[in-house]
């Protein structure tokens, strides 16, 4: 059967291994962590209470801390470990500063007090982000403790006026969470009915199931009265018997009394008294700490279910967060090529799946030639081209010192090459559209492909070479479609021609006089004339663009967008291999403390496991 020693250290190794890892509940997290669903204690009480006293009573050290006002400014995780009389002496170790013991208790005090100011500075300010200390001795029970700044009715010089809200809100974080046991330090000369700690533990625990009173102070009190009534539940009556202990005196402090020596006082103090002589074998430091650690014991007991189902749920998630990271890189050059290969596909398809309709974006390009096209044809200047005064000047030019006989060939034929020249920005902008829509769809891509996210490098490689792609695919696509706007001003439709002397015949008297022919009305005939098939070609224009631009762009980026990737993969050796599949640090981090956290969830299960067994 587990002994209780044995139950509260495994309790204690694995809230230490949380610790290591950063898997603990500072008082701000959200989510229940392994270390927050482990009981713990927290000392809550009043400044100048006796907190430090109780606390330094139980571990048997002098090693907190002392001053007046606000000593605590930041919580101390305390995690006491018994050890076997003939092993080490006596120890402490910070997590801030690992595998660094300290053997010196005034330099525990010291470092305290250094890492609090490091992080609030000088001042008076307080942090919610706590110290961890873990203590090593053979006097000690095993217990992890959290001591808190003490509460506080006014803000004093160098402090914000909320510090008294601060450190409440400090405090409720820490004590209205179920696992947490409430060690509540009122001192005896105080009035129990004013005791800030029994005030805020009755609020978050009002039956009393989490609390523990601790009276402090009691070679303190007037002569001639006593705290029977709080010791002895008649005054405010609480689920736990009320302990009453007594601090070392300020003397004592001077004087470098030990805690041995303070110890048997407190005994020498209960024993020889007669308001408490009955109670001695329960008042005192000692009886407090192994209370508290077979009540500990309990509540881990009757918690193992609900701590094992959290366990296990967090090695669930734990296991497919790692899947969803990926496991490591094999270090084989076949096995990293192929791995580069395997990611390069599955890039690729989600870029077909952003094309073809399986992820949104390809719907962009048909916008380029449904709307951004046509509307780029229809606001192209052609009345201004075909004006009265454009088209005189054309005509006019194209004639020379001879007028036309028939049908001024020569300026239709400059007017269509000048209107048809302006399809070219057109032409080009849609490539441009196209190649931009492209890039962002490989870029997107690229974020999409969970499993690229691990590889930096190769996602650079993989964004490099798609780019250059697509450049090479932009300007197949720019010449193609500039020269099929080309084609249309080098080569004239004939049918257009041989319609002209047909309509000078049914519109003009081909017989009249020179000054006939240039007139206004013929002007407007000829620009008439042009428009139409300039209208002509801008439709046929509107379909063949989309054409070509699909052809040479789209289509070669869905066919052969990492050809050339393929081709340089395929001659790097295995240290180049391994550049490229060099990932990303903040994941690999991630991945090593998801991994670590998976090992000690797992260990704690087993462990968990094997305490039920013996129950």
């Amino acid at each position: 059967m587990a002994t209780m020693e044995s139950l509260i250290g495994l309790v204690n190794r694995i809230q230490r291994a949380c610790t290591v890892l950063g898997d603990y509940g500072g008082g701000e997290a959200a989510l229940p962590t392994l270390w927050e669903a482990l009981p713990s204690v927290v000392v809550v009480g009043g400044q100048s209470s006796g907190k430090s006293s109780v606390l330094e009573s139980i571990v048997g050290r002098d090693f907190l801390p002392r001053g007046s006002g606000i000593v605590t400014r930041r919580p101390l995780v305390l995690q006491l470990q018994k050890t076997e009389q003939a092993g080490p002496q006596e120890y402490a170790e910070f997590l801030h500063l690992p595998n660094k013991r300290f053997t010196d208790f005034s330099l525990v005090r010291k470092e305290i007090q250094d890492e609090t100011d490091r992080l609030t500075g000088k001042s008076k300010q307080i942090s919610p982000v706590p110290i961890h200390l873990s203590i090593y001795s053979p006097n000690v029970v095993n217990l992890t403790l959290i001591d808190l700044p003490g509460l506080t009715k006014v803000a004093v010089e160098g402090q914000p006026e909320s510090i008294v809200q601060d450190i409440e809100n400090m405090v409720r974080s820490y004590v209205e969470k179920p696992n947490c046991i409430i060690l509540a330090i009122t001192p005896a000369n105080q009035d129990v009915a004013t005791s800030d700690a029994i005030k805020i533990a009755r609020e978050v625990d009002p039956t009393g199931e989490r609390t523990f009173g601790v009276l402090t102070k009691l070679d303190l009190m007037d002569r001639g009265t006593n705290a029977l009534d709080v010791l002895e539940g008649r005054s405010y009556r609480l689920q736990h018997p009320w302990v009453g202990t007594v601090n070392r005196s300020q003397a004592d402090i001077n004087k470098n009394v030990n805690m041995i020596a303070a110890r048997q006082r407190e005994l020498e103090f209960f024993a020889t008294s007669p308001d408490y002589g009955h109670l001695t074998s329960k008042m005192g430091s000692e009886y407090l700490a192994k209370l508290l650690s077979k009540h500990l014991e309990s509540v881990i007991k009757a918690r193992i279910p609900g701590i094992t189902s959290l366990i296990n749920r967090s090695i669930d998630e734990l296991e497919a967060e790692l899947d969803h990271l990926g496991r490591p890189v094999a270090v084989d050059a076949g096995a990293q090529l192929y791995t580069i290969l395997e990611l390069c596909r599955i890039f690729d398809q989600i870029f077909k799946e952003h094309l073809d309709g399986g992820r949104p974006g390809g719907d962009r390009i048909y916008g380029v030639f449904d709307h951004q096209l046509p509307a780029a044809l229809r606001k192209l200047p052609l009345d201004r081209h075909l004006s009265l005064q454009n088209v005189r000047k054309v005509v006019s030019e194209a004639d020379g010192y001879q007028p036309h006989l028939i049908a001024p060939e020569q300026a239709y034929r400059r007017l269509i090459e000048g209107a048809l020249n302006y399809f070219r920005g057109p032409a080009e902008a849609s490539v441009d559209a196209v190649h931009f829509i492209l890039k962002e769809l490989v870029r997107r891509s690229i974020g999409e492909t969970q499993e690229l996210r691990r590889f930096p490098t190769l996602q650079a490689e993989i964004a490099t070479a798609a780019t250059k792609a697509l450049e090479k695919f932009r300007e197949d696509s720019k010449k193609t479609t500039l020269r099929m706007v080309e084609m249309e001003s080098s080569y004239l439709t004939v049918d257009f021609f041989r319609k002209l002397p047909l309509e000078m015949e049914m519109g003009v008297n081909p017989s009249g006089s020179s000054a006939d022919r240039y007139t206004e009305g013929n002007y407007h005939r000829i620009g008439s004339n042009v428009s139409s098939y300039v209208k002509m070609v801008s439709e046929t224009l509107k379909n063949t663009i989309p054409k070509a631009v699909v052809h040479c762009q789209v289509r070669e980026a869905k066919r052969s967008l990492l050809d050339h990737l393929y081709i340089q993969v395929g001659k790097k050796e295995g240290k180049q291999l391994s550049e490229l599949l060099d990932e990303n640090p903040a994941l690999m981090e991630r991945r090593q403390q998801r991994a670590k956290r998976l090992e000690l969830y797992k260990s704690a299960r087993d462990e968990f496991d094997s305490v039920s067994w013996s129950r």
